[in-house]
């Protein structure tokens, strides 16, 4: 058996296999109410039957002005719950397990998807006053409020809440959002932290909020529930959040609870250089997290087929493949790369084994 094939057990959870399909905004609640819908059912549940280990759902909000757009996901409400539970009772019954992606997008939120306009959505047009750790815009975004010290207990609360409704609608994993310039970002890095109280200047103090979100959602959700944070390792600018900060503040995290690190890259502030066409271009960044935590590491970015993921787990870089557009250009990813790799798996739904790849040469 191949390394990519081999379970893995995180706190209570095991998973079939190391391929997890990382979060990729959908941007489907027709209805804008939060409530995923049929598009949610198909999309996740064909990537289910197409063999992944692990489905870490979009980016989904604690509250409603945490929404990227208004077609965005959310879990603060009821009906919410149950809309998830539709999608998490059908990946379960494929073998997959789920994570939820729990989110607030700051300064980034209020804006359109991109089929249906650019840039940030007036008030008079549905959209709402964004809050950040300050008042700098992002990019060309109406510009947020700054939030105030107390207003971060009950946004902490509000992660909380979210994370036990997340458990409710039968999700195995809460992955937090602390990257790609939304909310908890904003607040790590110094580029958009520049506050003076408690949340702000030092390292500890920028990474006060995320340490609260995860002691509150340890604490709500028990001790069997894995949490993985998200993180952007680098912003690509020497005054800014970097991997030595993401190995610190992964390091007390682990200590407060979570219990995998999903490395990404990037998208606090546009006018940087990043290097999207290497092949891999972000596992350096989780292996230099891997080498200084004890727990689990994911890695994602340019991984394309079975035989590269495979290289990157044998080579011990990290624990986890997180797969992400590729799963958008082929539900069957994981099945595919199993025939790359020489796998025979048991998890061939019987509808489709007439469609099995062709062994490898």
């Amino acid at each position: 058996m191949t390394m990519l094939f081999e379970p893995i057990k995180v706190r209570e959870l095991e998973v079939r296999n190391r391929i997890f399909m990382a979060p990729m905004c959908q941007y489907s609640c027709e209805n804008k109410d939060g409530a995923p819908s049929n598009w949610h059912l198909v999309h996740y549940g064909a990537r289910a039957t197409g063999g992944a280990g692990l489905i870490i759902m979009e980016a989904t909000a604690v509250l409603p002005e945490g929404r990227i757009t208004p077609w965005c996901t959310g879990i603060w409400n009821d009906h919410q719950v149950a809309e998830w539970q539709k999608v998490n009772d059908f990946v379960h019954t494929q073998g997959a397990k789920t994570a939820l992606q729990l989110a607030h997008a700051g300064r980034k939120a209020s804006t359109y998807r991109s089929w249906s306009g650019s840039g940030s959505i007036a008030i008079e047009h549905g959209g709402w006053q964004t809050v950040s750790s300050g008042t700098d815009a992002f990019d060309n975004y109406a510009a947020p409020r700054e939030l105030n010290t107390s207003e971060l207990g009950p946004l902490v609360q509000a992660w909380a809440e979210a994370a036990k409704r997340a458990v409710r609608a039968g999700f195995d994993a809460i992955e937090i959002h602390a990257a790609h310039g939304y909310l908890i970002h904003q607040f790590l890095s110094p580029i958009t932290n520049h506050r003076t109280d408690e949340y702000g200047g030092s390292l500890e103090n920028r990474a006060r909020l995320l340490m609260e979100i995860v002691i509150s959602m340890r604490a709500a959700i028990g001790e069997d529930v894995p949490i993985f944070i998200r993180f952007s390792a680098t912003d690509y600018r020497e005054d800014g959040w970097n991997e030595t900060e993401t190995a610190i503040v992964a390091k007390w995290a682990a200590d407060a609870g979570a219990d995998l690190f999903d490395i990404s890259s990037g998208a606090l502030v546009t006018g940087v250089q990043i290097p999207f066409n290497q092949p891999g271009y972000q596992v350096k960044l989780a292996e230099f997290v891997a080498e200084r935590v004890e727990e689990p590491v994911s890695a994602v970015g340019n991984i394309f087929d079975g035989p590269q993921a495979e290289a990157i787990l044998q080579n011990g870089q990290v624990e986890v493949i997180s797969i992400g557009r590729p799963f958008l250009r082929d539900p069957y990813w994981a099945l595919r790369a199993a025939s790359e790799l020489g796998v025979e798996l048991d998890y061939w739904q019987p509808q489709d084994v007439r469609g099995k790849f062709p062994k490898a040469d």
